[in-house]
């Protein structure tokens, strides 16, 4: 007799529902033309800045006094003209690429690791814990953070590091309120009741049952929270309260040009940083969009 073939190993059906949710929610997003246009400028933005040290030009504050306010498409070594001190504008810019990259992705992982926490042990053991969850959050939602965060940056000074921690304690309210919202709906489930009942300790329920389910909304919100985060750290630094010299940063470049009265003559100090303020906010928007699409449930085909 042929000997009997072999058993394959068959995976349990959870894992293949997973793997299939997970399948389809890549081939949305890689359908959804406006999230891949903005993944590859997001793409192209970050490997500028991580490479900036080897694609500048120039190095950060190098000086060439003949190029005081170049206007761009002048002078081929310096196509986008210099700053009013001097400095290669392409330079700054894309130092400055790093430094709203480094505020908008370090602002929401700060204000996440503290908002969530909160709202998660609020919305999942409820009674005095989210009694106390949920003042806190109204009060912190009654003060506007811009104010809030200028008050703080007047305390601790201006700086790259003061900037992130200030706007990173000034925006914990959103996740706070979603991590709420999902646990106070997941926790009566039957797949909690099950595995409450099973003996799964309540580590084991947040995070293995609950949190991953209620990962989704909470990474749309973090995408969301990365452009804000870039956009505060810009408004801070055109008041003048944000980013010091000699970091280069997008905000400060727009606040010093327009603060001067050659800004109509010298158009590119303020034009240029402000086009890519906002072509980064628009690709993290169309990629938030793009995962809320692709991650949603009651999507079909």
């Amino acid at each position: 007799m042929p000997p009997a073939p072999a058993s394959l190993p068959v995976e349990p059906p959870e894992q293949l529902v997973q793997r299939s949710l997970l399948r389809d929610a890549l081939r949305r997003f890689l359908r959804n033309r406006l999230a891949m246009l903005g993944a590859v400028l997001l793409s192209i933005l970050l490997a500028v800045a991580l490479l900036a040290d080897i694609v500048a030009p120039y190095g950060l504050n190098e000086v060439d006094f003949s190029i005081v306010r170049l206007r761009p498409f002048i002078d081929p070594n310096h196509i986008l003209g210099g700053d009013g001190v001097g400095r290669d504008f392409l330079t700054r810019l894309i130092y400055g690429a790093r430094t709203s990259l480094i505020v908008g992705l370090l602002v929401p992982t700060i204000s996440f690791l503290i908002g969530v926490p909160m709202g998660a042990i609020a919305g999942y053991r409820g009674g005095i814990w989210d009694f106390v969850s949920l003042r806190l959050i109204e009060i912190a939602t009654a003060i506007p953070p811009l104010l809030f965060a200028m008050f703080l940056i007047s305390v601790t000074g201006a700086g790259l590091g003061n900037v992130i921690f200030v706007l990173a304690i000034t925006s914990w309210i959103e996740p706070a309120r979603i991590a709420r919202a999902q646990f106070l709906k997941y926790r009566e489930t039957e797949f909690v009741l099950a595995a409450r009942a099973l003996g799964a300790s309540q580590r084991q329920i947040i995070t293995l049952h609950i949190l991953r389910n209620a990962i989704t909304p909470l990474l749309v919100s973090f995408t969301f929270a990365v452009p804000l985060a870039i956009f505060a750290e810009a408004g801070l630094s055109f008041l003048g309260i944000g980013i010091t010299e000699p970091t280069a940063s997008w905000g400060k470049m727009v606040g010093g040009s327009v603060k001067s009265s050659t800004v109509i003559v010298y158009y590119h100090l303020a034009l240029f940083p402000t086009l890519l303020v906002a072509l980064t906010m628009l690709s993290f928007s169309f990629v938030g969009d793009g995962l809320q699409e692709a991650l949603d449930p009651a999507r079909g085909e």
